[in-house]
């Protein structure tokens, strides 16, 4: 049995899992449908046509659901999807598609979502990102899974982020980063692999020197960055993670996040 706040208002047509408690002054809309065993503490407002999987903690003021901040959007019932055991805290906010967008905003499950950031419109983000305070992701962007992204960065609108990707604090990110990237700066730059989560991924010494050796003929080796990128296409089978690398380049249409020195 789920249990509601006398102060919270839930509004007739909304959807409330079992075992899911509304804390004081929520506002829940009428085409919300939230999952079970979630917890929203108080203050939370979850509006449009949004979905809450189930055993996700809420914290106070954040909005979920909201319109998107994009002058096209006329109020089409566009929607938001929020994965199961996500937490979001204070101040969070993550918006609906736009009808050019596509209708859909989804977000994954196993997310944290610190203080005050931001999942723009139409965003489609992986399962176990961390935001960490102030994150910000612009409309349309694509975010693979167990990305982190620090505190007060900023990542443009369409840009790719690939799985396991690290991005330091007060990041400006304008280009798309490779899978397994590391990248710094206040206008972010490629510094190198993210060595620690591809260990925490279980890769052997063996793998890693493996793809960290494609990383360097890649991107610091002689030529031109599109002389070495035909070149290292023959790697693809040495190892699924360069493979994966590969491929994530292959299917861009914006430019590449690449090393300080390319630039």
């Amino acid at each position: 049995m789920s249990k509601i706040d006398p102060t919270a208002r839930v509004e007739d047509g909304a959807v409330i899992g079992e075992g899911t408690e509304i804390g004081p002054y929520c506002i829940i809309g009428p085409n919300a449908v939230i999952g079970a065993n979630c917890k929203l503490i108080g203050q939370v407002t979850v509006i449009g046509h949004t979905s809450v999987g189930d055993n996700c903690v809420i914290s106070p003021f954040a909005v979920l659901g909201g319109a998107p901040q994009d002058l096209s959007y006329k109020g089409e019932p566009t929607r938001l999807a929020i994965g199961s055991g996500c937490t979001i805290r204070e101040g969070a906010t993550m918006n609906v598609g736009t009808i050019k967008g596509g209708g859909l905003t989804r977000v994954g499950s196993g997310g944290y979502f610190m203080n005050n950031s931001h999942v723009g419109h139409d965003c489609m983000v992986g399962d176990s990102v961390i935001f960490a305070t102030s994150a910000t992701l612009g409309g349309h962007c694509e975010i693979g899974d167990a990305v982190y992204i620090g505190g007060l960065s900023a990542v443009h609108q369409f840009t790719r982020i690939g799985p396991y990707v690290m991005v330091g604090g007060v990041c400006g990110v304008r280009d798309d980063v490779i899978p397994y990237g590391l990248v710094n700066g206040q206008y972010a730059v490629l510094e190198s692999l993210n060595l620690i989560g591809m260990k925490r991924r279980k890769f052997t010494k063996q793998r890693l020197a493996t793809v960290r050796a494609f990383y360097q003929k890649l991107f610091h080796g002689p030529g031109t960055f599109a002389e070495r990128l035909e070149a290292s296409r023959p790697l693809a089978g040495e190892d699924p993670a360069i493979a994966e690398i590969l491929g994530f380049i292959g299917k861009g249409k914006r430019p590449l996040c690449l090393p300080a020195i390319e630039k």
